[in-house]
């Protein structure tokens, strides 16, 4: 019996799906890592689709729907 490979959290959609596992677990890989608050530089949360509350300043923004850009 062939091992499958290890698809990470996109393996919830089971056989098939093929390309699209691998974009969601691109994009869920982004949001989870620590978001930096572009006003104190504290930790952003997400709260909404494209809305985003910092812990420490209390600020809420707007910003991506899944992951904050980060300008290089």
């Amino acid at each position: 019996m062939a091992k499958g490979k290890k698809i990470g959290a996109a393996g919830r959609f089971g056989a098939g799906y093929g390309r699209v596992k691998k974009r969601l677990n691109d994009v869920e890989a982004k949001q989870r890592i620590k978001q930096d608050c572009p006003f104190c530089g504290g930790r952003a949360k997400r709260i909404a689709n494209g809305i985003w509350d910092c812990q420490k300043c209390g600020k809420k923004f707007t910003g991506g729907s899944y992951y904050l850009e980060q300008n290089a």
